[in-house]
């Protein structure tokens, strides 16, 4: 089933502020909170710092009347810098791979920041802006 929900970045505060919107919506975690060490590295990816594989790499936290709201932590070892822009992403979880790719090409068509649709170990994944400097986040798991 299709959802959309809300991903917000953090630079290492991520499980305090989802521990305190936790509280202020009286909500339980959707799922495990998944930590990059929880994770396989990828081949070309830098080592992390212990600090770092503690960090949120995805919580998930129901607020009101369904939505979502969801996490990770930015990696300076990875270059990341959170600025506003990129911290509040709209991710799109389509019902096919097909409706993931058709919505990924209308809304990158002038954008910026593409990054293509890559499976990625929990299926397919790829982020761009649109031409309004709006950034969207694509998933589909084909298990799901």
């Amino acid at each position: 089933m299709s959802r959309v929900s809300t991903y917000l970045n953090f630079a290492g505060q991520a499980e305090e502020a989802f521990d305190f919107y936790k509280d202020v919506f009286q909500s339980e975690y959707h799922v495990p909170i998944t930590r990059f060490s929880d994770v396989p590295a990828m081949p070309d990816m830098p080592a992390l710092s212990e600090a770092e594989r503690h960090m949120i790499m995805h919580a998930e936290l129901p607020i009101l009347a369904g939505h979502v709201i969801m996490a990770t932590d930015m990696l300076t070892s990875m270059g990341h810098e959170l600025h506003v822009g990129n911290n509040t992403t709209i991710n799109l979880e389509p019902d096919s791979l097909e409706e993931t790719q058709r919505l990924y090409d209308a809304l990158a068509d002038a954008g910026t920041n593409e990054t293509g649709i890559v499976q990625m170990p929990w299926g397919y994944w790829g982020t761009c802006l649109d031409r309004y400097g709006i950034r969207w986040m694509f998933n589909f798991n084909p298990a799901a």
